[in-house]
């Protein structure tokens, strides 16, 4: 049981968890913007076209049962919408990423080579002149 405990504690220790938490809150602020664009904006222009705010299409069943279709469309909609936006972050991401690693490439190759520094063989052989130069003087 100690052993789940410090895995557990390792796991939530690492930063992405903490960027998880992080992403979940803004999503769950990000959905009530969302709803409220789909309620408070785009229910209102597609009910002046169809002469009904989408919520209120519902379909009548057996007794006080109803299919309350306008609610699923606006679910539909926020699906939509969150979908779109997602997407377009991720994309974004995506392009930022692989022009930075194309940047970073380019800059690699530009660098020019060091010079390759004497081999081993050169150096003991400019040693074995030095000694010999300091041993006949």
């Amino acid at each position: 049981m100690k052993k789940f405990f410090e895995e557990f504690r390792a796991f939530i220790a690492r930063g992405n968890v903490l960027d998880m938490a992080v992403g979940v809150i803004i999503g769950g602020a990000f959905k009530t913007i969302v709803d409220s664009l789909t309620g408070d904006i785009i229910n209102p222009i597609l009910g002046l076209f169809g002469g009904t705010d989408l919520s209120s299409i519902k379909v009548h069943l057996l007794g006080d049962s109803y299919l309350n279709i306008g609610n699923f469309l606006n679910a539909v909609i926020n699906f939509l919408l969150m979908a779109l936006v997602l997407f377009i972050i991720v994309k974004a991401f995506n392009s930022t990423e692989a022009k930075l690693k194309a940047l970073a490439e380019k800059n690699k190759e530009k660098e020019p080579e060091k010079p390759a520094g004497p081999t081993q063989e050169e150096l003991l052989t400019q040693i074995r002149d030095l000694l010999a130069e300091r041993d006949q003087k």
